[in-house]
């Protein structure tokens, strides 16, 4: 063999064993045996699908979001679409002679046909439906659809303005009746989703999440709202919009804990504070409607308003709730015959603690007339007192709470004022003349202290001023003993002294009604 030979077949052999030991380590190290030019990838790529890490730290996001899940897949087959028709009763009204030549021949005014849409959820396996009373308020014809598309004709059993609450029936079996939960026992944080028909139809059954606010909201200025109407809101962010109303706000264990009614902003959209109905109210409403199809309730006969600061010191709370009782209802008011007094601070219903105006009035109002309640009241200087009073019935015309109401301006030129000014407590009064008594048609009894300027951020701002062309104010009584001139209320400034807090009743004159009284707790100013 030649010296060329031998070479070219060392060569090819050292060729040989590089291609074996490329594929020997290619196996070692498990490389990809497929080129870019291999068939079946649009450019001969073929890629592997990469699994994700496991995240230890994610594991808790991952359980939340299975439990709204699971939450909301339990929870939608219970929600409801509610379609509401109100039609508008049309009068003929007679035209002024003449007019009807500028009408059509046969001319009659069309009613208006109004259509609303809602939510609501089953909370009975044979058809009866809970949702907000404005959603099918007046309504002609009342139509729910279910999750699975089935459309029925609904019956409304009874509706109830006070709360909000109405319950409806459609004639169906087997449905998937909602678990109700203990609004009460609801936290602040506690996660929430809020299930309902957004904007109508486009986007029904729709899940959103968010937390509990707030709990206790109450003087939402809501449409339709009246001096018997009961608030007491859970507050939530989760996303609440037109066409949520009457539908259930679930905890996490897919229990109801509120009906979604109302919300707060300025586009009429959801602006991050929704408002719903505590269960356990809905629940006693609903009960009733359902028993006899209207609410009957009970009550003490008194107007009330939110204790303030200045009531909590003035009573020795050490902290600012209960309700301040304004005024009786009448003559006849079971309070006051037990022996209530205006100014008296209600701390208490049986030994349940009341912190605000909407859980008294729930408290009292789903008695039963003829009950007899202990009701616990705070006074001057801490002194406690327990009265039992007869409740009696809501629909005998005594209102169960209300608060002094804001009047519609009163443009009549104010008495000329010979006022002095009480620096302690910021306001300028001067004696009822009969001259002021005739102007501002106070009555016989009405006598005391007319309020004439008040010092803007001082301790008695929350008194009207005449200039504001608003009612006129007179301080009636200080501390309980009658105003007959500025001298006995500088006394019971001087007695309560720098810091301290006194007790007006005050009447307040509105030109051509009725006036009204109140109680107005004052704190005087420190020593500068």
């Amino acid at each position: 063999m030649s010296v060329r030979s031998l070479n070219w077949l060392k060569f090819g052999s050292l060729v040989g064993l590089a291609f074996v030991l490329g594929l020997l380590f290619a196996g070692v190290l498990n490389l990809p045996h497929s080129t870019l030019a291999q068939a079946g990838s649009p450019r001969g790529l073929v890629i592997k699908p990469v699994q994700a890490p496991s995240m230890p730290a994610a594991r808790p996001l991952v359980e939340l979001s299975d439990a709204f899940s699971a939450v909301a897949e339990h929870v939608r087959p219970s929600v409801v679409y509610i379609k509401a028709q109100r039609t508008e009763k049309v009068t003929q009204q007679r035209l002024p002679p003449g007019f009807e030549q500028f009408l059509p021949r046969g001319y009659r005014r069309q009613p208006e046909t109004e259509r609303g849409s809602g939510s609501g959820f089953v909370v009975s396996e044979d058809g009866y439906i809970l949702t907000n009373n404005h959603v099918v308020e007046n309504a002609d014809k009342v139509q729910v659809q279910l999750l699975d598309h089935r459309t029925f004709i609904a019956k409304v059993v009874g509706t109830d303005p006070n709360t909000d609450v109405a319950v409806i029936k459609i004639d169906a079996r087997g449905l998937t009746p909602i678990a109700l939960g203990e609004s009460a026992k609801a936290r602040i944080g506690e996660w929430v989703l809020a299930i309902g028909n957004p904007l109508g139809e486009n986007l029904t059954f729709t899940v959103t999440s968010g937390i509990v606010s707030a709990k206790g909201r109450g003087q939402l200025l809501l449409p339709n709202r009246t001096e018997r109407s009961i608030q007491d809101f859970i507050q939530t962010d989760a996303a609440i919009n037109p066409g949520n109303s009457g539908g259930p706000l679930v905890n996490v264990r897919g229990e109801v804990i509120g009906i979604n009614s109302a919300i707060a902003s300025e586009t009429g959209y959801n602006a991050g504070y929704g408002f719903a109905i505590p269960i356990d109210l809905a629940r006693e409403v609903m009960n009733q409607l359902i028993s006899t199809g209207h609410v009957e309730r009970a009550a003490l006969g008194v107007r009330v308003e939110e204790v303030t600061a200045n009531d909590a010191k003035y009573v020795g709370l050490p902290d600012i709730r209960g309700v301040t009782l304004q005024a009786f209802a009448d003559e006849n008011s079971p309070a006051k015959r037990a022996g209530l007094e205006r100014g008296d601070v209600i701390v208490s219903i049986e030994g349940k603690p009341v912190e605000y105006v909407a859980q008294l009035q729930q408290e009292v109002g789903f008695r039963k007339p003829g009950d007899v309640v202990k009701v616990e009241v705070a006074r001057k200087g801490g002194v406690r007192k327990v009265f039992s009073v007869r409740l009696i019935s809501q629909s005998d015309g005594v209102k169960l709470a209300k608060g002094a109401e804001t009047p519609d301006n009163d443009n009549s030129p104010a008495p000329k004022s010979t006022a002095s000014t009480l620096a302690p407590i910021g306001i300028s009064v001067e004696p009822v003349t009969a001259a002021i008594a005739q102007q501002i048609e106070l009555p016989a009894s009405i006598r005391g202290l007319v309020v004439r300027d008040v010092a803007p951020d001082g301790p008695a701002d929350g008194l009207l001023r005449p200039a504001d062309g608003q009612a006129t104010e007179i301080i009636v009584s200080v501390e309980g003993s009658p105003v007959r001139g500025e001298a006995d209320l500088r006394n019971a400034i001087k007695a309560a002294g720098p810091g301290g807090v006194i007790s007006l009743d005050v009447y307040r004159a509105i030109s051509g009604s009725d006036g009204s009284r109140r109680i107005v707790r004052l704190r005087l100013k420190d020593k500068d």
